[in-house]
């Protein structure tokens, strides 16, 4: 692990390639899974400001979970998470383009300029997970076997996956955390050699 910041950080970001092929996994992190997307505590209160918004955008079977479940629940572990449709399945905020692919309706409307949030941090980190420790938060790269073409498209791309979350990395942790992280990298990539 490495020190940057008030973070814990897995080296295995810098080591593991990784850019999401949408077109090869149709978005399986987001309809697969026994529990939602986990939610910052700060979030819910987000999710209650902009749901009549995005409410539009989601799917009858969303929108029916939501109703049941509320914006938000506890999961299995006592974590906060996005509701489900059904026990196990799609995120209730999950949408589907002409492709059939799994897409965020929070982010689609933040796409249409409708609100200023894009969506749970957690999901725009993924596959790095966050854990708060005493002291710390851990960033950790998450490995799930759904996201193998992501894994081989980020081989064939030589993108670290660091490099692939450069955007939601910086709004968790700001620019100052990400230029460390490129340091970091470098000097792996030198250590390597």
């Amino acid at each position: 692990m490495i020190i940057i910041k008030d973070t814990l950080v897995s080296e295995e970001i810098f080591e593991n390639e990784f850019v999401c092929d949408l077109n090869a996994c149709k978005g399986a992190c987001c309809i697969e899974g026994s529990s939602g997307a986990p939610l910052e505590p700060e979030e819910t209160g987000i999710l209650e400001e902009i749901y009549d918004v995005v409410a539009p955008y989601l799917r009858k079977e969303g929108l029916e979970a939501i109703a049941a479940k509320g914006l938000y629940e506890m999961d299995h572990e006592g974590d906060l998470v996005t509701p489900l449709v059904g026990d196990h399945g799609a995120c209730a905020f999950v949408v589907f383009d002409s492709k059939g692919i799994a897409k965020c309706g929070i982010e689609q409307a933040y796409l249409d300029g409708k609100i200023a949030w894009r969506k749970p941090i957690s999901c725009h980190l993924y596959p790095v997970r966050l854990e708060a420790l005493a002291e710390y938060v851990a960033v950790n790269y998450h490995r799930w076997q759904v996201c193998e073409p992501a894994c081989n498209c980020g081989k064939q791309l030589g993108v670290p996956v660091f490099r692939f979350l450069k955007e939601p990395l910086i709004r968790k942790f700001g620019l100052e955390w990400y230029q460390e992280a490129e340091e970091v990298f470098t000097a792996l990539s030198n250590e390597a050699r």
